[in-house]
């Protein structure tokens, strides 16, 4: 028995490294990076240092998320930023008083994002237009709404929902257990779905995906609706955070998503990827960040930095992709 389950193991090994080596180059740049960043940490590192670590980051890693469902499909959503700045707006003119108002925000502030997504999905599904160009498009909507809720930044969000969502609980952050239980549920009801083979299908070939009985435009619509949920859990944990609202924080979450995206081993070309690598990319970029504060680099040479990082990032996860004639072999 022991010799036969032995090249069953060395099988699924292999299979596994195959499939997730780009993730797991991304989760060893993050613990070196974390290592750096705890070497060059000023102050005494506690649950509060922990805690504000997790919080910095998962606003990030929601909207990554989003956009990972819709780069795994072989598109792109520029517009994930707008979402995002939109659902913190939203939050801060909506999220405050007695439990029965804060449960009616969060289903408007939920709403939104579905919506912005469905928006998007159904565009780009019936009228074919290219998703950068469309996105970016229904992105300045977004935007225009967002500046119209909030034509300041200011606003109020309730303190106590942010206390019990942004602390810790058995010195463990709450914001690590939101991210996660959010998307282990996700994932796990995901994978019940036809959806899940669906977004990956079509990715590798849209055309392949349609013959094998896959609704394309079903699949597609779901997966920008999702992106625009996601960013609405970022928008809103942001809002959590800062307990204000701003309708200028877009852009720069969008390009953020996107390199989350791609350092956590989601290939841009589609069909290979998965959400928790994102978190891992996510947390990567805004460790990074850290690393070069408390380091002392000029913040107009940080660019530089996080451009060189990035650029090791995808040359390294990219080497295998060169030998390949076509994104089905990825998967052998």
């Amino acid at each position: 028995m022991p010799a036969i389950n032995a090249p069953m193991r060395s099988n699924w090994l292999r299979y596994f490294l195959r499939r997730n080596y780009r993730t797991i180059i991304a989760f060893a740049m993050l613990v070196i990076l974390f290592i750096a960043y705890l070497l060059v940490y000023p102050g005494r590192l506690s649950d509060q240092f922990f805690c504000a670590w997790a919080n910095q980051g998962a606003g990030l890693a929601f909207a990554a998320v989003g956009q990972t469902l819709v780069v795994l499909t072989s598109g792109i959503d520029m517009s994930i930023g707008s979402v995002f700045a939109l659902t913190n707006c939203i939050a801060s003119v909506f999220l405050n008083g007695d439990l029965y108002h804060i449960l009616i925000a969060l289903i408007l502030i939920l709403g939104a994002g579905i919506c912005c997504g469905l928006i998007n999905g159904m565009l780009i599904s019936y009228t074919r237009i290219q998703p950068i160009i469309l996105t970016i498009a229904t992105g300045a909507v977004y935007y225009g709404i967002a500046l119209f809720i909030r034509p300041v930044s200011g606003g109020s969000v309730s303190e106590a929902l942010s206390d019990a969502l942004t602390y810790n609980i058995f010195h463990i952050p709450t914001s690590l257990m939101l991210l996660f239980g959010t998307l282990i549920l996700f994932w796990v009801l995901l994978k019940r779905t036809k959806l899940y083979i669906g977004i990956y299908a079509i990715g590798s070939s849209e055309k392949s995906a349609f013959m094998s009985g896959v609704k394309v435009r079903q699949a597609k619509v779901a997966a920008y609706m999702f992106s625009g949920l996601f960013a609405s859990l970022g928008g809103l944990f942001l809002s959590l955070q800062t307990l204000t609202g701003d309708a200028l924080i877009g852009n720069t979450y969008t390009l953020n998503s996107v390199a989350a995206t791609v350092i956590g081993g989601t290939a841009l070309a589609g069909g290979t990827g998965a959400i928790f690598g994102s978190v891992i990319g996510s947390y990567l970029l805004r460790t990074l960040k850290g690393l070069m504060f408390f380091a002392g680099i000029a913040p107009m040479a940080q660019p530089l930095f996080e451009g060189i990082v990035l650029m090791c990032a995808l040359s390294i996860g990219s080497i295998r992709l060169l030998g390949m004639k076509s994104k089905i072999e990825i998967f052998r």
